[in-house]
């Protein structure tokens, strides 16, 4: 189940960061962000700090997870005897950054119920936020099915 769930999230990994996550619609302008985009954006923009807070928590921490789970799996699939210990706490940091990963889904969600001033100005979820939820729930639902035990047998 958990490589079930762990290949779905790694399927919609490129089409979180393809597809827009939203468009902004601004005195009858749309445009649609990926969000690579919007790091570039804030990086042109000198917000750097931004940037980086935005790449790391929804590009990198997202595919270091996946990674972090595949490491995992294919380790207990092999009966690894090595760093028994440090696979626990790895499994332990991929469960609890998982929880956390939410945060980009509820801006965006705050963000488009927040924003709808008419014709001034709206903001809409794109398919890439609907990929990326899929993303961040695939990815937590995995590191929950994944039975730590299994480290630990022979």
């Amino acid at each position: 189940m958990t490589w079930a769930l762990l290949i779905s999230a790694i399927a919609m990994y490129l089409p979180a960061n393809i597809f827009p996550v939203m468009a902004v619609t601004s005195l009858g302008n749309t445009q649609a962000d990926t969000i690579m985009s919007g790091v570039i954006y804030f990086l042109s923009h000198g917000d750097w700090p931004l940037a980086l807070i935005i790449f790391i928590a929804s590009v990198l921490v997202p595919l270091l997870k996946m990674i972090a789970l595949t490491y995992l799996l294919l380790s207990v699939q092999r009966k690894s005897p090595v760093r028994k210990l440090q696979r626990t706490k790895l499994y332990r940091i991929t469960e609890l950054v998982g929880r956390w990963s939410m945060v980009d889904i509820f801006v965006v969600a705050l963000l488009v119920a927040l924003v709808q001033i008419g014709n001034l100005a709206t903001i809409e979820p794109g398919i890439g936020a609907i990929a990326f939820a899929a993303v961040v729930i695939l990815t937590m639902l995995a590191a929950l099915r994944f039975d730590a035990r299994l480290i630990w047998d022979n």
